[in-house]
């Protein structure tokens, strides 16, 4: 894979061209910011930037006013090779708290494995229906060790609209949720992102991540897609690279609450 090639892919067509994640939600260019705009439970917050040292403070500031007008905590999502290169300390400056960094995973599909190898007594089910998200609300706050605020509700949204956007899938021992994970597509663009995956701590290390990866990667295959792109944890990383990610940026959730 030329990595600067696909990266360049990347922020032209995920990040430049970026489709509204959810029914309801906005994106918006602002000069040289690009942003989406939602409802309380949507992702708010800033796609892509390209600006320049003489006006990246002015241009921070004018979406902390614009989100603020709003009543809305924002996320600015940075990657390392954005500019300017002290984007991050500038958005620290202005009054924005730093997550932890995370590395942009990219791979080929036609180079992943696409057969899911699950452990004994753990099967894979789409989830269609509200007690589907239900069970993957519990998975995620199981393994994240924390509830995802808003995380539900926009998966709702998608049941209700009938979303052809976002595919989800449980593994369950039994009728346990282990682990839940989701499909972003990103049509036109050949990249399709995944989402989630964590496991709840009692299964760990039996491969229930990868087959949730290699599930994935067959159906965006048999949608025509060419890669897949993760924002991986110092956790999933690993996994990841064996499997055939390569590490392509590092991007650093920025958010600011009014």
């Amino acid at each position: 894979m030329n990595r600067d090639h696909v990266l360049a892919l990347f922020d032209e067509r995920v990040r430049r061209g970026a489709w509204p994640d959810g029914p309801g939600v906005r994106v918006e260019r602002d000069g040289a910011v690009l942003r989406q705009v939602g409802g309380e439970h949507d992702w708010n917050g800033v796609l892509w930037s390209a600006l320049d040292t003489a006006g990246a403070d002015a241009a921070i500031a004018a979406q902390v006013r614009w989100f603020t007008a709003l009543g809305r905590e924002f996320e600015w999502k940075a990657y390392t090779h954005d500019s300017p290169a002290d984007l991050g300390r500038r958005l620290r400056s202005a009054g924005f708290t730093a997550g932890p960094d995370e590395a942009l995973m990219v791979a080929r599909i036609a180079d992943l494995p696409t057969d899911p190898a699950l452990p004994d007594g753990v099967r894979l089910e789409p989830v269609t229906d509200p007690a589907g998200v239900e069970l993957m609300v519990a998975a995620h706050d199981q393994a994240f060790g924390s509830p995802s605020p808003g995380l539900r509700e926009r998966l709702l949204d998608h049941l209700r609209q009938g979303s052809e956007e976002i595919a989800m899938v449980l593994a369950l021992a039994g009728d346990q949720p282990v682990s839940a994970a989701r499909m972003e597509l990103n049509p036109g663009t050949g990249f399709a992102g995944l989402w989630g995956g964590g496991t709840v701590p009692a299964w760990r290390g039996r491969g229930v991540y990868r087959a949730l990866v290699a599930h994935r990667a067959r159906r965006a295959a048999e949608l025509g897609y060419e890669y897949l792109y993760v924002d991986a944890s110092d956790q999933s990383r690993p996994i990841l690279q064996r499997l055939g990610f390569v590490q392509l940026s590092t991007t650093t959730p920025y958010v600011y609450r009014p």
